[in-house]
């Protein structure tokens, strides 16, 4: 009897010391203090809120893809402008350093973190960041070698990186799948008892949950070419060879990326802020990813209901004359706008919260899959329709939205209302994107 008593006695101060019950009060689990987000760099808030999603005009298209449909949407954090061609070369170097660093490490172990700092193996092991890669260095020369073009490709005898090798491997955990009631643990046989579908559309089992865990790779490198196979008859051949690299054009937004790529710069963004938020021993924030087709609309129409243009007038000028967007006025001069192509990020007035380019010079992609009836099926609570499409697919499955309108484009598709689409893995002169990140609170 004194041994069970005991026993007891020692159960429930254990409890106790793991519940923090303190006075025996409910008190919840202290963390530290309360948590407080702050504004993201190059982000804006904003707010929460309902409006009427659709068109404000007439479907001067007859495309019959919209009806207006009153829904609400939590609060966000949007980029101020698209992505620019610095912002992504900045991702495009990170690939490149991680393949040298990876390359390296095979004969130099500074370039690998094989053991964490209590002395356990690490595997595979992480990059070292804090070793720099000495390119001229000719120790180093032949294991990098490979990543650079073969002699017989080099135009003038430049020595330049083979873009073709700048792939980027990501991961990210399947959530559609993995809610799925099929695919939930059940806690009476202690299994699994659906299955997933991988990347490739081939069946997986469950045995744990890292059966959600999806895996892919994309070449990072832009389609610098897109600004010629866009445009038959065209003289372009400038863009092609300027635009990504040359610092005339670094506050331009990213064009020539699909939307595989746009994806992976989100995930690889996330990673590289709570890497770093990790390393100081704080909280981890929310994901970048694109915005679904329903924040992107509720973002350009700025809190302004039934605004036909993110600057809330009818009309593609101001009341001295002057067009407030980079498109394709009066059937074609292009330069009319003060842009005849893709111009500098931020170049027109932004909306009122304050996002510049909702309107033309670039369009941009969103998360969500494109279908002709998606309005009438998704839900009013943060709608969007989303589908993974496999490679195998019917090109009528790859289709993502795209909103905004471009340098190309009439005014019509400048609307806060006009939606129509691309397929993913199509690269275009006229398409970049934003990020959004989702807002920790109301």
């Amino acid at each position: 009897m004194k041994k069970v008593l005991a026993l007891s006695v020692i159960v429930i101060t254990i409890l106790s010391g793991c519940g923090q019950s303190g006075n025996g009060e409910l008190v919840g689990v202290s963390r530290g203090g309360s948590f407080y987000e702050p504004d993201p760099f190059g982000m804006l808030f904003i707010p929460q809120g309902s409006f009427t999603m659709g068109p404000n005009d007439q479907d001067v298209a007859f495309t019959m893809t919209t009806q207006s449909k009153t829904v609400s949407i939590r609060s966000f954090w949007m980029d101020e402008t698209e992505i620019t061609n610095t912002e992504y070369r900045q991702f495009v170097y990170w690939v490149k350093d991680s393949i040298a660093r990876r390359l390296l490490g095979e004969q130099f172990e500074e370039f690998l973190i094989a053991e964490d700092y209590l002395g356990n193996e690490i595997d595979p092991p992480y990059l070292n960041w804090d070793e720099p890669v000495e390119w001229d260095n000719e120790e180093y020369a032949e294991i990098l070698d490979e990543m650079f073009l073969p002699e017989n490709e080099r135009f003038f005898r430049r020595k330049e990186i083979d873009t073709r090798k700048l792939t980027y491997e990501y991961e990210w955990v399947d959530l559609l799948q993995a809610a799925k009631k099929s695919n939930r643990y059940n806690f009476e046989t202690k299994s699994y008892e659906g299955v997933v579908y991988d990347q490739e559309g081939k069946e997986r089992e469950i045995n744990d949950r890292s059966a959600f865990i999806m895996k892919d790779a994309v070449n990072v490198y832009p389609d610098t070419l897109c600004w010629i196979s866009d445009f038959t008859y065209s003289f372009n051949e400038p863009w092609t060879e300027k635009y990504f690299w040359h610092p005339g054009f670094d506050e331009y937004p990213i064009v020539g990326v699909n939307w595989k790529q746009a994806t992976a710069f989100c995930i690889w963004r996330t990673q590289l802020l709570n890497n770093y938020l990790a390393e100081k021993g704080e909280p981890v924030v929310m994901n970048y990813r694109l915005p679904t087709e329903a924040e992107w609309e509720y973002a350009a129409r700025g809190g302004l209901e039934h605004a036909i243009y993110p600057w809330g007038g009818m009309y593609t000028r101001n009341d001295k004359g002057c067009f407030l967007a980079n498109f394709k006025p009066l059937r074609g001069r292009y330069g009319d706008d003060g842009g005849m192509q893709a111009i500098t990020v931020g170049s027109y007035s932004p909306n009122d919260y304050g996002l510049f380019d909702m309107a033309g010079n670039v369009a941009e992609w969103t998360s969500s899959a494109f279908d002709e009836s998606s309005y009438t099926f998704t839900h009013d609570f943060n709608p969007t329709y989303k589908y993974n499409a496999l490679p195998d697919d019917p090109h009528v499955m790859k289709r993502k939205v795209i909103r905004g309108g471009s340098w190309k484009d009439v005014g019509y598709f400048l609307q806060n209302g006009t939606r129509t689409y691309e397929y993913q893995d199509s690269t275009k002169s006229y398409i970049g994107f934003r990020c959004v990140r989702d807002y920790i609170g109301e």
